[in-house]
Order: C-alpha cells, then structure tokens, then sequence
C-alpha cells in the first residue's frame, strides 16, 4: 500500500509543478454529481488503495482506506452487528469509502441520526503540494483545535485527496417496522412536524406517491408500542423500500429529467413549484423533478424562501450551476481555503463551485 501512496504522491507533486488538472475518482459511482467541467481532466484514481485499517467493534470506530469499497465496509460492520448510522448511499455498487466523506451524501436516516460529517473522526489527506496530512484522530477526545476532518466533507475533493478515513459507527437497532398512510403532501408534513414532538423511536420518514412512509428503530417494545400508538398500514417489503429511496432505484428517480435537492427548513409549507416531489427528513428534504418552464433562478428563490438552497442533482446541464451560490463572504472563505490546501488548483477545478 506504501507504493501507491507513493505513486498518488508523485502524481500530485507533478501536476502541482505543471498546474495540470486532476480529477480525483473512486469507484465512479458519483460522477455525475457536481459541475462536469472536472470530470473532463486527468484521472487521479484512488480505489486501488484500499483494505481497513483498524477496526475493535467495542470502541465503535472503524478506519478504512479511501478506495475501500462502502459494500464491503458495511458487509464488515454488519456483521458485528453495527452500522454507518448516516446511511450513506453506493448508487451502482461501486462508490468508496473516500468518494462517501468527499460527497457527503446522507440517506433516509439522516434527519434523525445525523449527517455524514457527525461521524467523521479523522483523516489522513494528501494536499496540493504532495503533503500528506493527519486531521482528527479516532476518539472524540482526541479531536481537537480546527475540525478539517469534517471540512473535507463534502468538500468534493477540491481540498485534497482523502486517502483515510476514522468514522464512528453504531450498533444496529434490535429491531425495525415500517408504516404506509395514504396522505397527501399537506397531511405528511403536518404528520411530520406532530411526530417530531413525540418520543417515538422514527428513523426515517417520507412522502412520495401520495404515500407516508415512517420507519421505526430500536428496541422490540419500544418500536411496538409506537406501532400502535401510530395506527397505518405496515409494509413488509421495508427494507427494499428504503434502499431504493437510499439508492434512488425507486421509479420516482428514473428517467433523464432534472433532479433538485433541495435542503428546508422542516417545518417550511410544501413548495408551490409544478413537478412531482419526494420528501425525506421530516421534511426537511425535498427532492424536485420540476417541469421545463421552471428555471434554476426561480427553483432556488424557492429554496431561500423556506430558509435552504438547491442543488441540481442529476440532469447536469452546463448552463446551471450545480450547488447553490455562495454569497461573496462564504465564496471567499471557500477560496482562501482553496489556496491553503490547494495553491495550484489542480483538485477538481470547478467541480463544486465555477469560480475555482
């Protein structure tokens, strides 16, 4: 593994010195995320490194290399019977640990189990100038001074190339039942917000097909005792459900139209834009295929109004920005990061914002 270390290494030292552009790739599974213009550059491949690190189920932390595959990490923590709590999305089956923190994706269980960056620990990155880097360390106790770690979190890999990575996990729950209420988008929010209130052990929620889905996680009697408490309708295929709004596999994601996400506040009204939507994280994320006449300017004033952004998913289209724009104090930061980790920059040049 100290051979491709060194290969990555002399990769970068040499772009650095010649400004040439590198885009950063694992497993592939992720490229059609971001702006395009850095999928067009020279390839600087991580997944061969790969394999964990460490690993104790009893401190609940877990180390693995950039290119290990997430399947194979979740296969290895479930079988101790453990987790990544934030769910992380694999897509086609080929998405990396390394491409999973640079991303920064969640999935259902995200708005009750944290983000993706809460379990970050630490990192070992390889900066713009060929430095090889530590960040964090693999206790909560031994984090301390700036949070890099969870700033290279959905960085997508403009700060440098993530070559490890110390996540914390959690056990899994003893048991999990899903209820399906035929409600409206008005009802499911409001059924949402009401819950949100409540001691109930939810995991995941979501609206999609005029259709309440609410899972529940944890203990047998706990988890029963929501169950009555809620009434609906229990579905027995769960887990397949989950995982195609996980992996968006589920028929509301097909197709070659242009996919928002946009990030709410939870308690904001539905949103008046015309399309079909879907409705995760007690409301707090709501995906968008809006039709043609609504454009990118209007989409995100929607957005700003419910006290969020958009981010243009899937559907690239080089007229679009893909993530949302900064306001020129957060842009600035950006770039003054930019040029700490990054001064030729050679990562992913435009890859998260136009501006570099």
């Amino acid at each position: 593994m100290e051979a491709i270390v060194e290969q990555l290494t002399e990769c970068v030292v040499k772009a650095n010195e010649n400004k040439q552009a590198l885009c950063i790739r694992g497993g592939g599974s992720k490229d059609f995320y971001g702006n395009a213009e850095a999928l067009h550059d020279s390839k600087l491949e991580t997944g061969p490194y790969r394999g964990i690190v460490d690993y104790d189920p009893t401190e609940l932390v877990v180390s693995a290399r950039a290119g290990t595959p997430l399947n194979e990490l979740e296969s290895l923590l479930s079988e101790h019977g453990q987790m990544l709590a934030f769910e992380p999305p694999d897509f086609n089956g080929a998405a990396t640990l390394g491409g999973c923190i640079a991303a920064g994706l969640s999935g259902p269980r995200r708005g009750y189990a944290g983000a993706a960056r809460d379990v970050v620990l630490g990192v070992k990155l390889l900066d713009g100038r060929g430095r090889i880097l530590n960040f964090g360390g693999r206790v909560m106790k031994n984090v301390a001074g700036y949070d890099v770690s969870r700033l290279m979190t959905g960085a997508m890999g403009t700060l440098g190339v993530i070559l490890e990575a110390s996540l914390k996990v959690l056990p899994k729950p003893e048991t999990e039942r899903t209820l399906c209420f035929e409600l409206p988008v008005e009802q499911a929010l409001e059924t949402m917000r009401r819950c949100a209130g409540q001691t109930l052990p939810i995991s995941a929620t979501c609206h999609i097909d005029r259709r309440f889905y609410i899972r529940l996680s944890g203990i047998e009697s706990a988890v029963h005792a929501a169950l009555v408490k809620l009434g609906g309708d229990e579905i027995t295929a769960s887990l397949n459900f989950w995982e195609s709004i996980k992996n968006q596999t589920h028929p509301f994601f097909y197709g070659n139209k242009k996919l928002w996400r946009l990030s709410v506040k939870p308690t904001s009204p539905p949103l008046s834009i015309l399309g079909e939507q879907t409705i995760e994280w007690g409301g707090a994320l709501r995906w968008l295929a809006a039709a043609e006449d609504w454009t990118a300017a209007a989409i995100r004033a929607q957005a700003e109004s419910a006290g969020g952004h958009a981010t243009l998913f899937r559907g690239n289209d080089e007229t679009i920005q893909t993530f949302h724009p900064l306001p020129p104090a957060l842009l600035n930061i950006h770039r003054r990061l930019k040029r700490q980790f990054d001064p030729a920059g050679i990562f992913n040049p435009q890859r998260l914002f136009p501006e570099f």
